[in-house]
């Protein structure tokens, strides 16, 4: 009977609980280790070959979209260029017509029919507008160009070539 009494005790419970309890936790451990070790090598098979992908295929992903973008010029420069050449066509529709090539004779380089009289008036306001606009300094082109060449006299004098 003091072995049953024994066996029930506090102490005893305790101490096969503990027992049991470290048995579970280095059961799990181990399992855990040994889990551990398949996928960290299984992971580092995995990544190394996502890298060795990512490495092989970096450089033609470049490539393909460097050339989509060269690809998407070239097709945007066509576009200009078919555009272009439907306005010379329409240009060169229009200069077959007898009328249209005289009213630009008439416009551009006064020409007059026989019979008509043409009139130029100089508006002396508007060509001195004109001239400044231009970036000139409103003076004759005669009078730049002396003042240029005393202008590469005075710095040539001023330099002392040897």
């Amino acid at each position: 009977m003091g072995q049953d009494r024994d066996r029930f005790s506090t102490a005893t419970r305790l101490r096969l609980l503990g027992e049991q309890t470290a048995a579970r936790v280095y059961r799990s451990q181990s399992r855990r280790q040994a889990r551990r070790s398949r996928l960290t090598g299984r992971a580092a098979f995995l990544a190394l070959v996502v890298c060795t992908m990512v490495v092989a295929l970096a450089y033609p992903m470049r490539q393909y979209v460097s050339q989509r973008g060269e690809i998407a010029e070239q097709e945007r420069l066509a576009e200009q260029a078919a555009a272009r050449v439907e306005r010379l066509r329409d240009e060169k529709a229009r200069l077959q017509d007898d009328a249209y090539v005289r009213r630009l004779a008439r416009q551009h380089l006064h020409y007059v029919l026989p019979g008509e009289t043409a009139y130029t008036m100089n508006d002396p306001d508007a060509a001195r507008s004109r001239r400044t606009d231009q970036g000139g300094t409103g003076s004759p082109w005669y009078s730049d160009v002396w003042d240029g060449v005393d202008r590469a006299d005075r710095t040539r004098a001023g330099r002392q070539d040897p």
